[in-house]
């Protein structure tokens, strides 16, 4: 992955920000209209605890009292702002999938006008892949919360696919649609599945769990992300490659 700085997006920073403290003192029933930028700050301060809790605990983890708890509010203010558990999670996992998705579907649809016929594979999983790499490395605590939180919910047999499938489908098909220039002798399905592959190690990287350090020793940290990023685009090209033909072309 490339070295140089890529400059966050102020528009994403604005949504993605951690508020500060604030926020009004916990109450029960509907806030006043009056109240509607204390209200703003109370909503993103229990996303953001949701957020710190999910990532930690998964969803069967946490309950709502303990969000309400971590955010400084009281428990109706989670359930009027956010209703059930399960919408809570939504708009925690919503807030920065968008962030995400919006940039790396702008780099690879640039990547691709810039580069024209000299379009590379390489080249596109990069543009692809800086976007995530670049907000969990530069974004603050929020981003690596969210980072740990998406690789547990890949791999959540609950409903981690269709969560997944529901915020980043979109973004993933363009991909594939790209790469299958690239790579004009592969069929969809090898496509697909050289994906699959490809979405499991990036989560698990950009979940920092250290495992990777216990395993060699120390002789390679989960947290350096820059050189994870050199790795998986060379890696994940590689493996592209080696999956056209394994199923034919209808």
């Amino acid at each position: 992955m490339s070295k140089t700085d890529i400059a966050i997006p102020s528009r994403a920073v604005a949504a993605a920000r951690r508020k500060p403290p604030g926020a009004p003192a916990a109450r029960r029933g509907r806030p006043p209209k009056s109240q509607a930028n204390p209200a703003g700050e109370t909503r993103d301060l229990i996303l953001d605890a949701a957020e710190d809790l999910f990532s930690k605990h998964g969803f069967y983890g946490v309950t709502i009292r303990e969000v309400a708890r971590e955010a400084g509010v009281d428990t109706a203010l989670v359930h009027y702002y956010f209703g059930a558990k399960r919408e809570l999670f939504d708009a925690v996992f919503l807030r920065r999938a968008e962030v995400w998705n919006d940039d790396r579907v702008a780099a690879i649809n640039r990547y691709a006008e810039t580069a024209g016929a000299a379009m590379t594979l390489e080249g596109l999983l990069e543009a692809f892949l800086r976007p995530p790499f670049e907000w969990s490395l530069k974004g603050g605590p929020g981003w690596k919360h969210y980072a740990a939180l998406v690789a547990q919910t890949n791999a959540n047999p609950a409903f981690g696919g269709e969560t997944m499938a529901r915020y980043f489908d979109p973004a993933i098909h363009r991909l594939i649609e790209l790469i299958a220039v690239t790579l004009p002798d592969a069929s969809e399905v090898d496509l697909y599945w050289a994906y699959h592959n490809l979405s499991g190690a990036l989560t698990l990287t950009l979940g920092e769990t250290g495992r990777l350090d216990r395993l060699s020793g120390g002789k390679a940290r989960s947290g350096d992300l820059e050189t994870a990023g050199d790795y998986m685009v060379r890696f994940a090209a590689a493996g592209f490659r080696a999956v056209v033909g394994m199923s034919p072309r209808p």
